[in-house]
């Protein structure tokens, strides 16, 4: 199950090259460095529910089974889907913080005139409304 899961993840992982945050980087001005670090993010997030999908596939048919071994055996099961969820919340709450944190960065590059990542003058002003 690990090594399959593994080859999903490098799978998924070549799947998103580049097809993330297309536009975000250039709305926002992020880096790629920014950028890299959300894809690899949400590469981890996929994984994750990968593994979930298979944890809960797994935890019915040994609920339907209704063998004993099988049920002993969902308690494990069930105590690492609550931890992957758990890491999954967490990955989203860092994606939030990192995407807020970048958004305030370009917003402020923007209203000083600082210079982009292409090295031209930004002088454009960003209002905001209330």
């Amino acid at each position: 199950l690990r090594n399959k899961t593994n080859q999903d993840l490098s799978l998924m992982e070549s799947r998103m090259e580049g097809d993330v945050f297309s536009g975000y980087g250039e709305r926002y001005q992020m880096d790629g460095k920014v950028l890299q670090n959300f894809q690899k993010r949400f590469v981890q997030v996929q994984y994750i529910l990968e593994q979930n999908r298979l944890l809960i596939n797994e935890i019915n048919q040994n609920h339907e089974s209704k063998q004993a071994d099988h049920l002993g055996r969902n308690v494990r099961l069930i105590r690492e889907l609550n931890n992957n969820i758990r890491t999954v919340a967490s990955l989203y709450g860092d994606l939030s913080h990192s995407f807020a944190r970048s958004v305030d960065a370009s917003s402020e590059g923007e209203s000083t005139g600082t210079l982009k990542s292409d090295g031209k003058a930004n002088n454009q002003k960003r209002f905001r409304s209330g």
